[in-house]
């Protein structure tokens, strides 16, 4: 019996069998977007067992085993490692449908060449069997990433962060690893408590007082210099949406005292603010030459007790309402009336955004280069077959299929690299449907540089890495 993971996983016809073996299986990866620890792969960090690599600040998989009826102790709790394991192959077999079943078994086909299927029966010998193998040669945080031909990997880092774990890595590991700029923090007006201390440790990590409006930025800017030497030529953006307002420096001056006074802002002072502050942030990007991504949709920290017991990134998130177009549109718009809008990388989470998004990339692309302004990868929630589909079938119908620059893991886990391959797969099919169907000629002077520019070859030449 042919085991579930298997040479031809997902590919569902001829010319997707072909198209996937000769053009994408042994291309390299560049993940510029992911969650990756600098310190543990500085550090070399080696997991004692299969929970600790595997379920250690996973919320995808505490979600799955909440929803399955298992107690937090088995999640984020103090169960033994192996009781926690045997909670989560417990929960397996109801994942069918759900990207977490084929992540799985892709995870323990690559990395411990284990085809067996996960569940509570199995769930023993292939603890055992991956542990062994985790406490072997060849298994460390920097051998996981070599075993899966990584090239590039950019962490996501908040702009007091020391980045001394890249200077470390610099000089120690041949794979890359560049820090990319992060700011949420200073834009982040729902505690004023919090907001102030952050604004207090920016200007100490930047050795600069901070007393108004401009202050602030030179503060910011500094920060985006010294990401800029260390090798940073990405930004990062998690916004529930876009924000625009009109606003005088006064009214900025005025929201930036009443911040550092720890003072409540209203909603108006607010996306007056963050939209003041997110303009200034882009036209730092667009003066160093880096490319901006903007993550937006996420309605976060939903369960109010869980997020004050458990803090952030534990699983309590979900997807947020539609995008307000004419924000997005007219804080773009902005950056591009005075050529300050940098390479930019849009991700929506709502896939009714789909369309939209793909639509107001469009606009802004000025020739200057291929896709200046581009539709990013299926993320998230829609990180799954049925939305990595949904995003090749609309980018395709309405932007450059042949521009984009590919996946990321978007990940915490050292254990998710395959999820590019389980992108380039899809990515695959997708096109070998349409060319059995007659609807894309099977000339390979179109599709060779299609799969191998949307596997590796896009991001290569799309960002200033080289």
């Amino acid at each position: 019996m042919k085991p579930f993971i298997h040479d031809d996983f997902l590919l569902g016809n001829k010319t997707a069998v072909k198209l996937y073996h000769q053009y994408a299986e042994k291309l390299p990866v560049i993940d510029f977007h992911c969650h990756l620890s600098p310190a543990m792969i500085a550090g070399n960090r080696r997991f004692s067992n299969l929970t600790r690599i595997w379920l250690e600040g996973d919320h995808y998989k505490w979600r799955a085993m909440r929803t399955n009826g298992i107690s937090e102790d088995y999640c984020t709790g103090k169960a033994p490692d192996k009781e926690k394991f045997m909670k989560w192959a417990e929960t397996v077999p109801a994942t069918i449908g759900n990207p977490l079943y084929h992540w799985t078994h892709l995870e323990l086909a690559r990395y411990f060449n284990i085809f067996d299927l996960l569940s509570p029966s199995t769930a023993d010998r292939i603890y055992e069997k991956a542990t062994e193998m985790l406490n072997s040669e060849g298994f460390s945080t920097r051998s996981l990433i070599r075993k899966m031909n990584v090239e590039i990997i950019c962490t996501t880092d908040d702009p007091v962060d020391t980045l001394e774990y890249h200077d470390q890595l610099k000089d120690t590991f041949e794979v890359r690893v560049l820090p990319a700029f992060r700011p949420d923090n200073a834009i982040k007006t729902e505690n004023p408590a919090k907001l102030r201390d952050y604004v207090e440790k920016l200007g100490m990590a930047s050795k600069k007082t901070i007393k108004d409006f401009s202050s602030l930025i030179e503060a910011i800017d500094d920060r985006h210099g010294f990401f800029h030497e260390k090798g940073c030529r990405l930004s990062d953006h998690g916004m529930d949406r876009f924000y625009f307002s009109q606003f005088t420096r006064a009214s900025l001056n005025s929201i930036v005292d009443k911040i550092l006074k720890g003072k409540s802002l209203t909603e108006e002072e607010s996306e007056k603010y963050r939209c003041a502050v997110m303009l200034e942030v882009c036209r730092m990007n667009h003066k160093r030459g880096w490319t901006q991504q903007f993550h937006v949709g996420a309605m976060r920290n939903n369960n109010a007790r869980m997020f004050r017991t458990m803090g952030p990134d534990t699983g309590w998130d979900s997807i947020g309402v539609p995008q307000d177009a004419l924000k997005m549109s007219r804080f773009l718009s902005a950056l591009d009336e005075t050529d300050q809008l940098a390479r930019t990388i849009l991700y929506n989470l709502n896939p009714a955004d789909n369309e939209v998004m793909i639509t107001m990339t469009g606009n802004f692309n000025d020739g200057s280069c291929p896709a200046k302004v581009q539709y990013g990868a299926a993320w998230w929630f829609l990180d799954q077959k049925a939305g990595m589909e949904k995003h090749l079938k609309d980018l395709s119908s309405l932007g450059l299929l042949r521009r984009f620059v590919g996946m990321v893991t978007d990940s915490r886990s050292f254990l998710s690299y395959p999820r590019h391959e389980y992108f380039r797969r899809l990515a695959c099919n997708f096109i070998g449907e349409e060319i059995e169907k007659g609807l894309i000629p099977d000339e390979e002077e179109l599709i060779k540089p299609l799969i191998e520019g949307i596997s590796y070859e896009n991001a290569k030449e799309y960002f200033n890495f080289y």
